[in-house]
């Protein structure tokens, strides 16, 4: 018996159900799809530089236990039955996703593969919770973090996570998928060329040297990260907030490429024992679920306003603004530290992200929709739910927004979480010197012009 164990966002061997189901069936052969699906936007540059690395440490891995990963671009839909016909594969298995479009074609391709006399099967293995198990008493989502944080206390822990299959190997060489045989594609210089073929590895200019500097994707680099739980979390719910230190786990990329599961994440946090900071910890990863729980549910979150009500609010256009604030040269020091962090290390303090997101939707009152669009190209965990739900959150056009009229004053921002400055002048050594731009707007008059166009919609006939 051979199985296609289909690779998506879960590249790890520990704790995937898809892959423990298919080294059950017998050979297992790895496919990963760069997939063409309408509805679907690519990927932005740092996470495909991320997904580059990420699956050629998955093949690495694979490659030691004698299990092929086969590389293959199109839609699905072809491809998927075009690999079993040539592999002569009893079943095909993979981890679910939520996106409406992926999961469309999910049903459709599990329909068709069915109609063959087929095994297709889906598992859970990237939330704690699927979405349709959390609902209010009368079947509806929730709209509100606090009760669904409280829903999914009640729904009871998460699985356990379980460790490795217990037995992993693969087909034997001759057999073929994707256009070669299995022994071409366990050759390490074969796997890197057709990685390198899709082009997703930035050459001229090569803008990736700080990601290399600061990340290790792959599933060891991620284990590490969760070796290093316990030492993180004591202090996280302080430390969390500082950052100029490193007071976060760093998981976040990590858990968006599936290289660990949510399950064993949750389950090593509360053995690092009680205390603010384990449970602080834990309601990050509930408020990651709440973001894929309300994409389930609204697939245009990335181009609609949640409320609606802020379809009529008075953005502004101005693209030199928007530049500035994109290249950290905005003239405010914390803003402008948290934007050169973001395009050095692809990544942002989370702190931070709240701080140049609230300076863009309010101060500036460019549509979130610019910011989200930034942040899906520079970061290296930009997701389909996390970021244009953080996006709506902050500009006050989400589910669960925190209320508008809440503007982050980066200056007292500073003030209150890098009070010695160490951050800022990390990334914003000329503070203090002629070279520093001027600001581009004052916080004052900006905020007080943002509260004008907001009161002017919330007092519509329906509100916000």
């Amino acid at each position: 018996m051979t199985a296609l164990w289909w690779v998506r966002d879960d590249l790890r061997l520990h704790d995937n159900p898809a892959l423990a189901a298919a080294a059950e069936d017998g050979d297992v052969i790895a496919v990963h799809v760069d997939e063409r699906i309408d509805g679907v936007r690519e990927l932005g540059g740092a996470t495909l530089w991320w997904l580059h690395h990420s699956l050629a440490r998955l093949g690495a891995a694979l490659r030691a236990l004698g299990v092929p990963l086969v590389l293959v671009s199109g839609d699905p839909e072809e491809l998927i039955p075009q690999l079993v016909r040539d592999s002569g594969a009893d079943s095909v298995l993979w981890n679910r996703r939520y996106h409406a479009p992926r999961r469309a074609v999910d049903a459709r391709l599990k329909s068709a593969l069915r109609e063959q006399g087929l095994r297709a099967e889906s598992f859970d293995g990237y939330l704690l919770h699927e979405p349709w198990t959390i609902t209010t008493q009368s079947g509806d989502p929730y709209k509100v973090y606090s009760a669904f944080a409280r829903a999914c206390g009640e729904a009871g822990p998460p699985r356990a996570a379980d460790g490795l299959p217990p037995r992993l190997g693969g087909p034997p060489d001759a057999v073929r998928a994707g256009g070669h045989e299995m022994r071409t594609w366990l050759r390490e210089e074969h796997l890197e060329r057709v990685l390198d073929r899709r082009g997703w590895i930035p050459t001229s200019p090569d803008w990736a040297g700080g990601l290399r500097e600061a990340w290790s994707p792959g599933e060891k680099g991620a284990r590490q990260r969760l070796e290093d739980l316990d030492g993180v979390l004591g202090a996280y719910a302080e430390d969390r907030e500082r950052p100029a230190t490193e007071g976060t786990t760093r998981l976040s990329p990590h858990l968006r490429f599936g290289e660990v599961s949510p399950h064993e994440v949750w389950h090593r946090s509360v053995e690092c024992g009680r205390g603010t900071g384990p449970e602080s910890f834990r309601r990050e990863l509930l408020w990651r679920e709440f973001a894929w729980h309300r994409l389930f549910h609204l697939p245009d979150l990335a181009t609609r306003n949640v409320r609606r009500q802020f379809d009529r609010f008075d953005w502004r256009e101005d693209a030199k603004e928007l530049r500035a604030w994109q290249r950290g040269r905005t003239g405010i020091d914390l803003v402008d530290a948290g934007m050169r962090q973001l395009w050095e290390t692809g990544w942002m303090h989370n702190r931070v992200r709240l701080v140049t997101g609230s300076f863009l939707t309010k101060n500036l009152r460019q549509h979130w929709r610019r910011g989200e669009e930034w942040f899906w190209d520079t970061l290296v965990d930009a997701d389909e739910a996390s970021n244009p739900f953080n996006w709506q959150w902050v500009a006050g056009s989400g589910d669960d927004a925190a209320p508008y009229f809440r503007v982050f004053n980066p200056a007292r921002q500073q003030e209150r979480f890098d009070p010695d400055g160490d951050y800022v002048r990390r990334w914003v050594p000329e503070i203090g010197t002629e070279r520093r731009d001027d600001p581009i707007v004052d916080l004052r008059d900006s905020r007080r012009d943002a509260l004008a166009a907001y009161e002017e919609v919330r007092g519509s006939p329906d509100g916000v």
